[in-house]
Parts: C-alpha cells; sequence; structure tokens
C-alpha cells in the first residue's frame, strides 16, 4: 500500500542531497518575486511539512483522529528561512526525511489506516498521508533542482 512511496522517497533521500549543495548561495536566496517563495523558502517549507508530518505519522498510530493542521505561509514566515543558511536548511531535511522514512518503515500495516483531520473536508488515512507526503516532495523538489 505505501512500498512504492517508500522505495521513491528513500531514492529522493539519496538522490536529491548533492543536488541541492550544488546550488549556490545566490540561487538559493534568489526571491522572483516579493510575494514568491525563493529556493531556500521552498526548501525550509518541505522541512516545515515534515515537521508537521512527524507529528502525524507518530500520533495517528495512537490517538484517536488527531487533528494536526497547520498554516504553511505562516510557519515559512515565522521559521525565517530565507535568513538561513542554505547548509543548514540542506542538512535539516536530510535529517528530517531520513527520521520520517525510517518512521514511515516500521508502522505495522493494520495502523496505515488510522484516520488524521489534516484542514480537508473529511479525515484522512496514514496510508494517504505517507503517499501524499512522497508527492508533495517531488512537487517541491522539482522547482528546486532536476532529477528522473
Amino acid at each position: 500500500m505505501i512500498s512504492a512511496s517508500l522505495q521513491r522517497w528513500e531514492y529522493l533521500c539519496n538522490t536529491i542531497p548533492p543536488l541541492l549543495t550544488a546550488i549556490s548561495e545566490e540561487d538559493f536566496s534568489f526571491k522572483p518575486l516579493p510575494s514568491k517563495w525563493s529556493k531556500k523558502e521552498i526548501l525550509g517549507h518541505l522541512i516545515d511539512s515534515a515537521a508537521n508530518n512527524h507529528q502525524r505519522f507518530v500520533r495517528i498510530q495512537f490517538e484517536d483522529t488527531p487533528t494536526i493542521t497547520y498554516n504553511q505561509n505562516e510557519w515559512n514566515k515565522h521559521s525565517y528561512h530565507q535568513q538561513a543558511h542554505s547548509w543548514q536548511l540542506i542538512d535539516s531535511w536530510i535529517a528530517f526525511n531520513q527520521l520520517l522514512l525510517g518512521i514511515a518503515r516500521h508502522i505495522p500495516e493494520q495502523l496505515l489506516q488510522r484516520t488524521c483531520n489534516t484542514g480537508k473536508p473529511e479525515p484522512v488515512t496514514l496510508a494517504y498521508l505517507i503517499n501524499d507526503y512522497v508527492v508533495h516532495l517531488e512537487h517541491h523538489l522539482h522547482q528546486l533542482v532536476s532529477y528522473h
């Protein structure tokens, strides 16, 4: 149910870091418009997403339909990703994704159908969240680097 996502996620964890480190600090910091996120802010958004999904992946396993939502723009703004060094963001992204991937690999199959309220009209399953997380990663990583 989530095995293809886990394989893809592992591929991303192995493939993306050297591509990110090849981006210059200038390119990482560039904002195309004041209202648009820089590459730092996009990567920061992925860290924020990982932080929130860490809560979801763990709490869903033992709480009855927890509610875990977040305002992505406010998280990005108040995490000050634009002011961080790119290496700090890259290291954080790597560490968080290795942590989450390790957690996801160990979740017993019977717990993947447990649910969480994320702000969508209906609760979503843990399996859905894991699969969706990888899709979300890919969407934003393609904004940062080129890969297959």
